[in-house]
């Protein structure tokens, strides 16, 4: 069965009995048909335990973390835990891209899917509204004033669409990678919200000084369109583990979390909640340690590293496993577990490789069939995993200190992270960072967009590639968000289309039953 013919098959249950046995009441959930609703609760004392769900260097298929997310989550309920789930939110670039939908798979995945899929509830498109907006607001002011004040004026904000779309590329972000997409992931409540987003900044005067979005007066217009999309979505996986989906950061060209107003949320009603972070160890494990753990105060008690038999044999080996575990252990000091996302096609020998690796590293590792089988294949990586978390301290590390410069954040995460020999610099790249320093951003934690097939900055150097230094073109300051991103190589923040886009295989029937999604 395909994924959606598993899904149609297992009816959901009314969104209110889910949200009731969360501990959430009628009152706290704003409906959205049957089968999703927005959450008003704040959040109360995180009690819970996180688990953040990380991947080896993913081929360009994906290894199914997701999916993994989903059957540990489930699986946990099945050995008597109290478990939630925290997923982002589908982009309709990736899933009418390359990679497909995003809400797992098998009988390992959240439902309604077609719905997460295709829209959701609209907050990406509040956000691309919201970003859109700012750009309007800037260029208008340039344009009623430009013989005053705002004369030689620079707009250097971006506007952003929630597609892959080539022809953008120029003055274009996708909206997963825009600024206001991070501030509403990093922000707790509406006054923060609207804080940050009127310290994103719009543009720059010919003195260099900065124009932030609270000196053009949009922010308050700009959180009246983030309103709804500020509050967590419930859903459920197919068996019917509360799941908060919300925030949709790509994690190559942003920092890849779901929301801290999710996470949270979800830690005062669970037990354990887990989390997933996107693409490998280097890049959304690194940026949930060093932004979203540091900005909203989270230790997480557990990491699982999803390795496939796949992607090893496209690495070469396990020495790119070998690389993400060592980082997830060794910089962030998580106790971890190796979960093994089997594929039919696998053999024992494949299996057994990862196995020994594991052994000879001290980390636990489970075989997880929960695309067959849902949480019942996901229940030994629960045990282990739940092993774990009863006895964590509560103690991680980081991958730099905050009062290191920018530049120095930069190296860091290169050289402990990537394992570079070093970083280097374009002029371009070398007077932002100067500037920012000068201007007092130097104390805000870095966010390094690059390829996500490779641990350095060439999608072509597979394996766990030794002797480079990865070239950081320019950065940029969110403010607004509270990070400064780097760009390394020929990163870039408007995806394309492949030559064989997941839409020619997705229709609607006279039903409105949608197939093709994946």
């Amino acid at each position: 069965m395909t994924d959606m013919e598993i899904a149609l098959a297992h009816k959901p249950k009314p969104i209110l009995e889910i949200a009731a046995t969360a501990g959430l009441s009628a009152e706290e959930c704003l409906l959205y048909g049957p089968y999703k609703a927005k959450v008003t609760r704040k959040p109360g004392k995180t009690g819970g335990k996180l688990v953040l769900v990380t991947a080896m260097t993913p081929t360009r298929m994906g290894e199914g973390k997701t999916t993994v997310s989903v059957g540990l989550a489930d699986g946990l309920r099945h050995i008597g835990r109290r478990a939630m789930l925290c997923l982002r939110e589908p982009s309709l670039g990736p899933v009418f891209g390359m990679k497909g939908g995003a809400a797992g798979g098998g009988y390992a995945q959240v439902v309604p899917m077609e719905d997460i899929n295709l829209h959701f509830t609209g907050d990406i498109h509040a956000v691309t509204a919201a970003n859109n907006l700012l750009a309007a607001a800037a260029d208008n002011k340039v344009f009623q004033d430009g013989a005053g004040a705002f004369e030689d004026f620079t707009v250097t904000w971006r506007r952003c669409m929630d597609m892959n779309d080539r022809a953008l590329r120029q003055g274009f972000d996708i909206s997963a990678a825009s600024e206001v997409m991070a501030i509403l992931c990093l922000s707790e409540g509406i006054e923060n919200l609207k804080e940050r987003l009127g310290r994103a900044v719009a543009g720059v005067f010919p003195n260099g000084k900065r124009c932030t979005c609270a000196e053009l007066g949009v922010h308050g217009a700009m959180a009246a369109l983030l309103r709804d999309a500020l509050l967590p979505n419930l859903v459920s996986t197919l068996e019917h583990t509360p799941t908060l989906i919300h925030g949709g950061p790509f994690a190559n060209i942003a920092h890849g979390c779901n929301s801290l107003a999710a996470t949270k949320l979800a830690l005062s009603l669970a037990d354990i909640v887990v989390t997933e972070a996107g693409f490998g160890a280097d890049l959304g494990a690194e940026k949930f340690m060093d932004i979203k753990c540091r900005a909203g105060n989270l230790r997480p008690s557990c990491c699982v590293i999803v390795a496939t038999a796949r992607a090893c044999a496209h690495h070469g080996g396990t020495a790119n496993l070998a690389k993400h575990i060592e980082n997830v252990t060794g910089v962030f000091r998580l106790p971890a577990v190796v979960a093994v996302n089997k594929f039919s096609s696998d053999t024992e020998a494949d299996i057994d490789a990862i196995r020994n690796l594991c052994e000879s590293m001290g980390v636990p590792c489970a075989v997880t069939e929960a695309w067959e089988k849902g949480g019942a294949g996901a229940e030994l990586l629960a045990s282990l995993v739940a092993a774990r978390t009863d006895k964590a301290d509560g103690a991680c590390s980081y991958t730099y200190a905050p009062e290191l410069p920018l530049a120095e954040k930069i190296h860091a995460v290169a050289t402990c992270i990537y394992g570079a020999d070093g970083v280097t610099f374009s002029p371009e790249a070398e007077g932002e960072l100067s500037r920012l320093q000068d201007e007092g951003y130097g104390r805000l934690p870095v966010c390094v967009a690059k390829t996500q097939y490779s641990l350095s900055d060439d999608p072509k150097k597979l394996g766990r590639p030794e002797g480079f230094s990865p070239h950081i073109t320019h950065v940029r300051l969110c403010a607004g968000a509270g990070f400064a991103v780097a760009y390394a190589g020929a990163i870039l923040t408007m995806p394309g289309l492949p030559k064989k886009p997941a839409y020619e295989a997705i229709d609607i029937d006279n039903a409105g039953i949608i197939s093709g999604l994946f």
